[in-house]
Formats: structure tokens, sequence, C-alpha cells
């Protein structure tokens, strides 16, 4: 688990933005997930998420 308070890495990643919800704009968090290897370079990016069917996704483009 990472606390980033100052919001600082979600900026570097690019998860960190303007939202909306019921015509209200707000900060927060894009649903994203970012695989990223053992020596820290990004393998994939998931920008379109389904809440559903992510998980298993996930898992099965990791075992392929």
């Amino acid at each position: 688990m990472l606390c980033d308070e100052n919001h600082e890495m979600l900026k570097a990643y690019g998860v960190w933005g303007k939202k909306k919800f019921m015509g209200r704009e707000y900060m927060g968090i894009s649903r994203i997930t970012i695989i990223i290897d053992k020596k820290g370079i990004i393998e994939r990016i998931y920008d379109k998420v389904s809440v559903k069917t992510h998980a298993q996704d996930i898992l099965n483009d990791l075992v392929c």
C-alpha cells in the first residue's frame, strides 16, 4: 500500500485530475491499472477498466 498525500506519484503517472459526476467537477483518481515490472518499467496500462472483469483480465494477461 502506498501513501501519496501530495499526489506526486499520481500526477507523475497521469492518474490525478478533474473528474465529473452528476454535473459536479472534482479532483480525483482515474480508474487505471498500470503493470510495472521488477525493474520499474511499465509493461501494460489498462485505461478502460471494467470493474466486473478487471481482475480476471489482468490474470489472463499475466499468465500468457
